[in-house]
């Protein structure tokens, strides 16, 4: 008998505990941005925020949330194939919870679809996790800052001072507010690293119908 699944109870499924502790430990070990549960949790109450306060249904704010927090468990298996990974790790999961089919296939498109340079975001649930995704960009992902002057994605991360995602549902923006410390990485630097991102979540944008912006230092860029 199929239920309805909340993003609670994901969270708490050994399966998916277990996949993105190794995922996370994987990408730390080749040196790559933090990917485990806290960059889970953020994701998925970002997109669930992006959904609610664009008045979009309890339902696909739900499955934005779970698709959102379970984005990344494909990654132990190589970055370049994590998305499609991923979605079928979360199928079978999924599935296994009791979850009607229509939801975990809707739930597998936001997932397979959340990297810019092989996915599309075409409904709302993936342009939630789209923007939820690109928007978490801050210090408290590079996992060692000696590094930050040989990588330039950590130096990029570690720039960021602070990172705010405003919803502002009458005027339909979608507003990601950074400031940045250019006295360890300039702004040209962001825009050369995260640009293709930039784009993704302005796309995602149009699916929502919403305005994305991007604002740097006070200075709107998008």
């Amino acid at each position: 008998m199929k239920k309805e699944i909340h993003l609670s109870e994901v969270m708490e499924n050994p399966k998916v505990k277990e996949l993105l502790r190794v995922a996370d430990s994987y990408l730390d070990r080749i040196g790559y941005t933090e990917h485990g549960f806290r960059h889970a949790r953020l994701t998925a109450k970002t997109a669930r925020n992006i959904l609610e306060k664009l008045d979009y249904s309890r339902k696909e704010a739900e499955l934005a949330a779970i698709a959102g927090y379970l984005h990344d468990i494909g990654n132990f298996l190589g970055r370049r194939a994590h998305p499609s990974a991923g979605a079928l790790l979360a199928k079978d999961i999924l599935s296994e919870m009791g979850m009607s089919f229509s939801e975990v296939i809707a739930v597998m498109q936001a997932i397979s679809n959340h990297e810019e340079d092989s996915g599309t975001s075409t409904d709302p649930i993936s342009a939630a996790v789209v923007i939820a995704d690109k928007a978490d960009v801050h210090r408290s992902r590079v996992r060692n800052p000696r590094f930050i002057k040989f990588d330039v994605h950590d130096r990029v991360n570690y720039a960021v001072t602070s990172s705010k995602l405003t919803v502002e549902s009458a005027k339909r923006t979608i507003t990601l507010n950074l400031e940045i410390d250019t006295e360890i990485s300039p702004v040209m630097e962001y825009f050369e690293i995260f640009l293709s991102r930039m784009v993704v979540c302005r796309r995602a944008g149009d699916i929502l119908n919403a305005k994305f912006q991007l604002i740097i230092n006070g200075a709107q860029l998008i």
